[in-house]
């Protein structure tokens, strides 16, 4: 690859101090043994569950803090999402890159709050637009003030609580930025489709990754889990935290 592959990895929420530890403890093991810089992933607050009595962590207060936490024990760069402008200062205080959601993408006041942060502004593509579409949340991010803006693919909306995904958006979003990451987790969801709550198939995991590199992917998102079954949000496509290493050496070979 021309440039070193960008790996963002963690829980999908923030279930516990306990939790973190043990995730930023496997991902430095992992930065020490291949020369990797994976960059921590977890969120403060899913506030988009399917269904309001699904968890949602433990909101921004206790959230940044435990971020933080990670950040000064681990030395690991920090991402997060945000769903609403407000949030965007203080998360840009504690995080190294700020992540829009991506029902949340075209959200202008969004996008302005965390581009005047001066973080790395990571904007999802939305299920309902093509990867030619996201050049438009990219010049409001960059008419505000954004220097480094990635663009990751997750997915279209396909018929009925199920995603494909058309990879021919990575290199469409290339053409706009040239940092383009591959949600390799979200991708594999069954969104609603699971009574309630979001369904998938981890088990594509692995494919969706290595077929991202063949269409030239600059970075990698995967939400990882010791026990990934007993996680408290998006259970079924997070990866085995012990088959992330195995699948980072896959890609940087």
């Amino acid at each position: 690859m021309s440039q070193k592959a960008i790996f963002i990895a963690g829980p999908c929420v923030i279930e516990s101090a306990e939790l973190l530890d043990t995730v930023a403890r496997k991902l430095v093991e992992i930065n020490g043994k291949h020369g990797t810089d994976i960059i921590f992933k977890a969120s403060f607050d899913k506030a988009n569950r399917t269904s309001i009595r699904s968890f949602r962590g433990p909101g921004l207060e206790r959230g940044l803090q435990l971020l933080a936490d990670i950040k000064a024990k681990f030395g690991l760069r920090i991402l997060t999402d945000i769903h609403e402008a407000w949030q965007a200062k203080p998360v840009g205080e504690v995080c190294d890159v700020i992540q829009i959601p991506a029902f949340l993408c075209r959200q202008t006041d969004l996008l302005i709050a965390a581009a005047q942060t001066g973080r790395i502004v990571n904007i999802k593509k939305a299920q309902f637009l093509s990867g030619r579409d996201m050049r438009y949340p990219v010049e409001k991010a960059r008419d505000a003030g954004a220097k480094d803006i990635w663009l990751t693919e997750r997915g279209n909306m396909m018929g009925y609580n199920n995603l494909v995904v058309d990879f021919r958006n990575i290199p469409d979003m290339l053409d706009i930025v040239p940092t383009v990451i591959m949600d390799c987790t979200h991708s594999v969801q069954r969104p609603g489709g699971s009574d309630g709550k979001t369904g998938g198939d981890r088990r594509f995991v692995p494919q969706m990754a290595l077929a991202a590199k063949a269409f030239g992917a600059t970075g990698y998102f995967f939400e990882v889990h010791p026990t990934p079954d007993e996680g408290l949000s998006d259970a079924a496509n997070m990866l085995e935290l012990d088959k992330l290493e195995q699948l980072i050496e896959e890609l940087i070979r």
